[in-house]
Parts: C-alpha cells; structure tokens; sequence
C-alpha cells in the first residue's frame, strides 16, 4: 500500500520529534492504515559506539515504540494499548545500516477485537529483527504489547457503587 500525504507527514513528525530523533533511526515508510511501517538504523557518528559498531541502544530505540504506536492507530480511541515489557538479543554487530519492518495484518486486528469481546485485556508478543541489506540478523527484539477494550476498563456507575 502507497505512503499517504497523510502518513509521510506523521513520518516526518515521527523523525522530527526529539526523543525518537535521538535514537538515530529512521522512518523511511509509513503505510496509509498503519498496517505496515518501516525503519532503517544507520551506522553513524550519531549511532556509532566505542567499538565502532551500532550502539545496542540506537536499535532498541529505533524499534520501541512502533508497534504499541500502529495498534494505538489502527484501533483507535475504544482500546487501551501500551508496551508491557521487552528484550534484545544481539547477533552479530552492527557495522552498516539495519532495517526493520513491523507488520500488523487485518486478521490479526480482528483476533484481537474478538479476544477483547471474551477477556478484559490480552497480551501480543511481537518479534522485530534488525537486519542488514543481505538479510543477515544482527539482532531481535521482543516486544510484549498490552491491549484492552476502554469499555471493560471502565466502570459503569452501577458497577462503580456495588463495589463500594
């Protein structure tokens, strides 16, 4: 699916705003449902290391917030979504640019939504890999993602007095 007006315009909010410009990553592609997003990680002065490779940080910044930020999106106002937890394992060393892609499929938002009609919130584990143009991995990261239903999360004024 083609970039938008719309969705290069947050691209390049995204890449403006400090704390994500810091990292040293780059949106390059935003999808116009957010379904698909996609970085790269350049081995620069910014992102370069004592040892000359890609700072462990400049990739797990890079990749963190993305994919708490497509479902926040796609599932608009009525949910509740925040990242939980994650972890990175390196693979071998930066020593030029890595990519990521993050991808969130229609089926997947609809599991979601009919887990939600069953359960107060779910948890989705999503694994992103940081890799060079060749396809090599350099490194994973696991990233656990909370997701609830803003009407379970709230009370009813009934429900809110009958607990007191």
């Amino acid at each position: 699916m083609p970039e938008s007006l719309k969705t290069r315009m947050k691209r390049w909010g995204f890449n403006f705003f400090p704390a994500y410009r810091g990292t040293g990553g780059r949106l390059t592609y935003i999808a116009d449902d957010f379904h698909e997003i996609h970085v790269k990680v350049p081995l620069s002065w910014r992102t370069r290391n004592y040892v000359g490779t890609i700072y462990g940080g400049s990739m797990y910044g890079a990749v963190d917030p993305l994919y708490m930020v497509m479902l926040i999106k796609i599932l608009g106002s009525d949910y509740v979504v925040w990242d939980k937890a994650a972890t990175i394992r390196f693979k071998r060393p930066g020593r030029e640019t890595l990519f990521a892609k993050f991808n969130v499929t229609p089926e997947e938002i609809a599991e979601i939504k009919q887990e939600l009609t069953r359960t107060k919130s779910i948890e989705r584990v999503y694994l992103i890999k940081l890799m060079n143009k060749a396809g090599n991995v350099h490194a994973e990261v696991e990233k656990k993602i909370y997701i609830a239903s803003r009407a379970s999360s709230r009370k009813s004024p009934e429900q809110a007095i009958a607990s007191v």
